[in-house]
């Protein structure tokens, strides 16, 4: 619920501000605020929340923490108005607006709390009603800095009109003894809509529920994976039988019996009809080394989902634990509380192209203008490795940068694989390479969405090798 204009005068004349000098100024998220107000022997904190269905002023009894971050409008008013004193404090009639007359010095500031649930706002101006700074800055409104607002000196006669449209209201009756003040935050912390306890609660479960679920589709399919690339052995021992029983094994069958010399049992192996016995050996042999290859990077990512598993269990119960609304909330709103380390950036399902995850190194490929153009705007940063086609248009391939690491030639050859995979020079079967630092590209002036120009570049000769890329496709992150 949000506060009616006979509770917002209630709340005001209780507290009987008039003469308390504003002492500090919090604010934890971009629409809680609050004010460490000390006067007539005791520190009181004013809380104005902006949230749609708990918009409301009032004293509050409960620590209001501060933000992580310093944030713009909290900074402003540490500037303008700490240690001014309140020389009036009152409803401008009965639109829930409420105006704070400050005196700075020989200057004067008014500070407008408006409780309107869709369009609430805290806006400091000068004597003249020019605004300073708006916690919510709204151009359409004109809630800017260099615009002005005076709502007390709007037309009266649309104002009578709009008082005698209004609902009559009364003062609620709240559980609870003691203040209204005190009263209003007890309900707003244990029953009072989007901001309670238990409404948090509630979203918390939700956010790190589904997140959670995610990991662990994500960790049951790699273990799938994991269990595939783990019969490694088994697909060189069938080489080796296939190799064994070259002369025996009939072409156009789809099976092979034979002895199985490594374990002394009767084996039935599937082979392709088509191939002869050493194509099918060959093949084996093939998904032998990939999964070799592939089963470092599975355990990797394995133990990452697991760790993230490990720690978003962790944050979700210490969320479910806590007792204030106001940290619940701040900290809800603080969304690497919520999903996972920012680190782990390779399941992103917001980010555009194809990633692949080889040997720990994360490398980034854009198919497109588009892809391309977002993943240099968003998703790369300077001392990360670019490379493109020098002959041929095509998507981009970035190899992000591991601190203390040089790029290994191995994932440099593999990189440069996927440039030409996905450029118009596949059919070529090799072409040349443009590789540099991120940090060396510039923007073509007026060119196309995407195009860069490069310097300090190295070429790169690349001779496409299927094996490469069927490796790497093992190695490919599948977004859900």
């Amino acid at each position: 619920m949000s506060l009616n204009w006979k509770e917002i005068n209630l709340v005001l004349e209780e507290l009987n501000l008039q003469g308390c000098q504003i002492q500090k100024v919090v604010q934890s998220t971009f629409d809680v605020l609050a004010f460490h107000i000390h006067g007539w022997g005791e520190t009181k904190t004013l809380l104005i929340a902006l949230t749609p269905g708990a918009c409301r002023i009032h004293e509050t009894f409960r620590a209001v923490p501060k933000s992580d971050k310093p944030l713009r409008f909290q900074e402003f008013l540490k500037s303008r108005i700490v240690n001014s004193r309140i020389e009036s404090i009152n409803q401008i009639d009965q639109d829930r607006i409420v105006k704070i007359v400050l005196r700075q010095g020989a200057g004067v500031f008014y500070l407008y709390v408006r409780l309107w649930s869709n369009a609430a706002n805290v806006i400091l101006c000068d004597e003249s009603g020019k605004i300073l700074d708006a916690m919510r800055r709204s151009p359409r409104r004109g809630e800017i800095s260099g615009g002005y607002y005076q709502p007390e000196h709007e037309d009266a006669i649309a104002k009578e009109q709009n008082k005698s449209a209004l609902k009559t209201y009364t003062i609620r009756e709240l559980p609870g003894d003691g203040t209204f003040n005190s009263r209003l935050d007890t309900y707003y912390a244990e029953e009072g809509g989007s901001l309670s306890l238990e409404a948090l609660k509630e979203q918390t479960r939700k956010i790190f529920e589904t997140r959670i679920n995610k990991v662990m589709v994500s960790i049951e399919h790699l273990n799938d994976k994991k269990h595939h690339f783990e019969d490694a052995e088994s697909f060189r021992q069938y080489g080796d039988i296939i190799m064994a029983n070259i002369h025996s094994a009939a072409s156009g069958e789809s099976w092979l019996e034979a002895d199985n010399f490594y374990t002394g049992e009767l084996v039935r192996i599937k082979i392709d009809p088509k191939k002869n016995p050493a194509e099918n050996a060959e093949q084996y042999y093939d998904t032998y080394r990939k999964a070799k290859s592939g089963i470092g990077d599975i355990i990797s990512e394995l133990r990452e989902q697991e760790e993230e598993l490990s720690r978003l269990k962790s944050v979700m119960e210490s969320l479910l634990n806590e007792t204030n609304p106001l940290r619940l909330y701040k900290l809800l709103r603080n969304k690497s509380s919520q999903t996972r380390n920012p680190a782990s950036s390779s399941q992103d399902k917001k980010r555009p192209g194809l990633g692949f995850k080889r040997k720990n190194w994360l490398i980034l490929v854009g198919r497109d203008a588009s892809e391309n153009d977002e993943l240099l705007r968003k998703y790369v940063k300077g001392n990360d490795m670019w490379l493109h086609t020098r002959d041929f248009p095509g998507g981009y391939v970035f190899i992000k940068q591991k601190a203390g690491k040089s790029y290994p030639l191995d994932i440099l050859v593999e990189a440069g694989n996927l440039a030409l995979f996905y450029s118009k020079g596949r059919n070529a079967g090799e072409g040349d390479l443009f590789y540099t630092p991120v940090k060396y590209l510039r923007r073509a002036k007026n060119g196309p969405k995407g195009l860069v120009i490069p310097s300090q570049e190295k070429n790169l000769h690349i001779k496409l090798d299927e094996k490469i890329i069927k490796e790497l496709e093992y190695c490919r992150i599948e977004k859900k």
